[in-house]
């Protein structure tokens, strides 16, 4: 197996027309997925796979094993992978040294049910990568933040929105589907009603809940009601009952219990983009954000 060093990955940067290719080998290599690597950078997984094979051809070596099912690192790709973060961090905080610091901040709101438990470490990387970003969030119900923004109060929001539809102005960003979630060893006994957990109305994500199931004439009670997603994941450890959230807003460990238990299938929800983002360095910013939530996905 032949081995990577720093000077080898220096000598990579700069024999390299542009670093496109080299982050398209760190995202797909870390994820190994040409589909997410592809969301991830707002690019056609075409794009992805030529970028991929012109940097394996430049450097006489194959990096990642395809097949219809499969993507692996080779042994010179996971040794790549490791130096080719170093060479992208380091691009990456070179510019943003470059650029102009912004003015104001970035007003940004947040849908708890958008990214849900991985915001704080979204909320993280950001700071690593983006030092001299100020960066204001709010965090609330969708239909708020929507509001807020038509208002002039923020200046973008990622929003969760139940249906597959995309509001007119709106950038869609992922697809997800509501599910069930409980605890690993909660139990819901037969005869008694479904004990619900769900943020507060007007929820969307309530409404939709709630309208299941009673189509589907299953009795229910309201076992809690929380201010949050952190809120809603909390009492499902706590094994209160049976909470509604989009898959990508649960928590390691929870069970997902739509088929096992037979409840009713969920609607489909979209994460979309509000933004009137000008200011290019805080446009840059944005994307730094919409970017990481689509690769966490």
């Amino acid at each position: 197996m032949m081995s990577f060093s720093h000077n080898d990955a220096a000598q990579i940067q700069g024999s390299l027309p542009s670093l496109n290719a080299l982050r398209a080998f760190a995202v797909a290599g870390r994820h190994l997925s040409f589909t997410r690597a592809a969301e991830a950078l707002e690019a056609s997984q075409a794009a992805i796979s030529l970028r991929l094979k012109r940097l394996e051809t430049r450097l006489g070596r194959r990096l990642l094993e395809r097949t219809p099912r499969l993507v692996q690192l080779t042994p010179d790709g996971a040794a790549l992978l490791t130096e080719a973060r170093h060479v992208l961090a380091a691009h990456d905080a070179a510019l943003a040294a470059l650029e102009a610091k912004p003015q104001r901040p970035l007003v940004l709101g947040i849908s708890d049910q958008a990214v849900g438990a991985q915001l704080p470490g979204l909320l993280a990387r950001l700071r690593g990568r983006l030092p001299g970003l100020r960066l204001e969030v709010r965090i609330g119900l969708s239909r708020d933040l929507s509001e807020a923004f038509d208002g002039g109060k923020i200046d973008a929001a990622i929003l969760h929105h139940v249906g597959k539809t995309v509001p007119r102005g709106a950038e869609l960003l992922l697809r997800d589907r509501l599910g069930w979630f409980a605890a690993p060893g909660f139990e819901w006994r037969a005869g008694e009603a479904l004990p619900l957990l769900a943020l507060a109305a007007p929820c969307t994500v309530r409404a939709s809940a709630i309208k299941a199931l009673d189509a589907a004439k299953i009795r229910w009670s309201e076992s809690f009601t929380g201010g949050g997603v952190g809120a809603l994941t909390a009492a499902v450890a706590a094994g209160l009952g049976v909470a509604v959230l989009g898959r990508r807003a649960r928590l390691p460990g929870m069970m997902e219990w739509t088929k096992k238990q037979r409840l009713p299938e969920l609607s489909e929800t979209t994460i979309l983009l509000q933004s009137r983002v000008s200011d290019p360095v805080l446009s840059r910013a944005l994307r730094e954000i919409t970017s990481a939530i689509r690769a966490d996905s």
